[in-house]
């Protein structure tokens, strides 16, 4: 099996070589922590996620990186609204991302930089882009020369006019070129700021990952991730400076970007405001649910957001979940088949490997139901569900644990007791308690299912 990515850099899909096969790399843009990340925001750190597994499945190892953003003028706003320092802000709301990805089961980076954390590599590779005459110093600021770097463009592939318009640049008097983007710029007493040879001040975006990349992986990375709302000009500049700082040399092999999530008709972004918190849906929406859902378009391909589609996964899983609670007799443990490996080998095909998971599901239903089913088979059936399931990240909790969910232990006990209560009527042909049970249960949002493996029960 051969792992083929789409290439944004090249616009085709080609196999996946790694510099390293020892150590693929792998760097994905995290988020600016000033507030609480919304679910379009989770798709890169779930998808890719995928693709680290895969990676350290296949090669043995892979070196994960995601970054955090800690310096921004959002987050110094955040700060001088409440009057606290800017790690009073940028602490919360690591942490609370990071509670967020592990509700979700997306797999932890190896390593998570901060933009903080390498100031001093910043500089450096600020004063390396200065002495090859690709920026310049003005007016305390340091901006970066797109004139100076012929392929400036070869990823986004805009023309001129188009990525002046696009970057939103503002027409500085100091700028040499309207498409000249910031590295360094000054910092006010009451913001954030560091010492530099340019002044006190603070790093431009772009050049933070560039420098914190650098600072992980040297001059090249395998892949580098993200949305495709940051291909221009985030990604875009980010090539032009790592280049220019390393003598021409290729900065990123593999430019992977998943699209956007849509949510009541445009994009989901905090400028529109028809955002959803990942905060405020675990709340209300199992995890696994949510990552169900994130996972059911191809990753290149935008995914229209709502709550039925919440709904729809939950009942997928809940189907799922019966589907191997059915199973509890059988033993097996999880193998991922060549089927799901070939799927994802196919550009992280995760639509194609969840209906295998459903297909899986089904035989071994159909199985259950026709009675005298041959052990082996459905030994077999029940690996291929966890497997694949567990290619996803999906399926690894035990069936009481889903089916409980929100739930405590006390009112499962009264809720099956009343099941058996139900049961034992209806074979005393009590069928009026039988039905004034399954009536008190349905009212309560408990719904009976009869399966070849006796009468089932699940909360709505």
């Amino acid at each position: 099996m051969s792992l083929h990515l789409y290439n944004s850099l090249t616009r085709r899909l080609e196999a996946f070589e790694p510099l390293d096969p020892a150590r693929p790399t792998m760097y994905v843009c995290g988020p600016t922590v000033y507030n609480y990340v919304h679910i379009g925001n989770a798709r890169p750190y779930v998808v890719f996620g995928v693709l680290a597994q895969l990676l350290r499945r296949r090669y043995g190892a892979v070196h994960y990186v995601r970054n955090l953003t800690d310096v921004d003028d959002k987050i110094n706003n955040a700060a001088r609204e409440q009057g606290v320092p800017i790690s009073a802000i940028t602490d919360r709301f690591a942490a609370a991302f990071r509670e967020d990805m592990a509700a979700l089961g997306a797999v932890a980076p190896d390593a998570e930089p901060t933009v903080t954390g390498h100031i001093p590599q910043i500089v450096a590779m600020i004063e390396r882009l200065i002495d090859a005459g690709h920026a310049y110093a003005a007016e305390n600021h340091v901006l970066f020369s797109v004139a100076s770097f012929e392929g400036y463009g070869k990823l986004s592939r805009r023309d001129r006019d188009e990525m002046i318009a696009g970057a939103r640049v503002d027409v500085a008097p100091y700028k040499r070129d309207p498409g000249d983007f910031v590295l360094w710029k000054p910092s006010t007493d009451d913001l954030p700021g560091w010492d530099s040879p340019w002044g006190r001040g603070r790093p431009g975006w772009h050049i933070e990952c560039s420098a914190m990349a650098e600072a992980h992986f040297g001059e090249t990375v395998d892949i580098h991730a993200g949305g495709v709302d940051l291909q221009f000009p985030h990604h875009e500049n980010e090539i032009a400076q790592s280049e220019c700082a390393h003598g021409g040399r290729m900065f990123a092999r593999y430019w992977l970007h998943n699209g956007m999530l849509n949510f009541g008709g445009a994009k989901m972004s905090k400028s529109i405001g028809n955002i959803e918190k990942i905060h405020d849906l675990v709340a209300k929406h199992p995890p696994e649910a949510l990552r169900y859902a994130l996972l059911s378009a191809h990753y290149r391909q935008p995914l229209e957001w709502s709550d039925g589609v919440i709904e729809q996964c939950v009942r997928t899983l809940d189907r799922l979940y019966g589907t191997l609670r059915d199973l509890a007799a059988v033993e097996a443990s999880a193998v991922i088949p060549d089927a799901v490996e070939q799927a994802l080998d196919e550009d992280l095909n995760t639509p194609q490997v969840l209906a295998l998971v459903n297909e899986y599901a089904r035989d071994a239903r159909a199985l259950l139901a026709a009675g005298d089913a041959d052990p082996a088979r459905l030994a077999e059936l029940k690996s291929q569900l966890l497997g694949a399931g567990l290619a996803l990240g999906l399926l690894q909790q035990s069936p009481p644990d889903w089916f409980a969910r929100g739930a405590d232990a006390d009112d499962d006990a009264r809720i099956s007791a009343l099941v058996e209560e139900r049961n034992a009527a209806k074979k005393a042909r009590d069928f009026a308690r039988a039905d004034a049970i399954r009536e008190q249960l349905a009212a309560e949002g408990v719904l009976l299912e009869d399966t070849p493996a006796g009468v089932r029960w699940r909360r709505a």
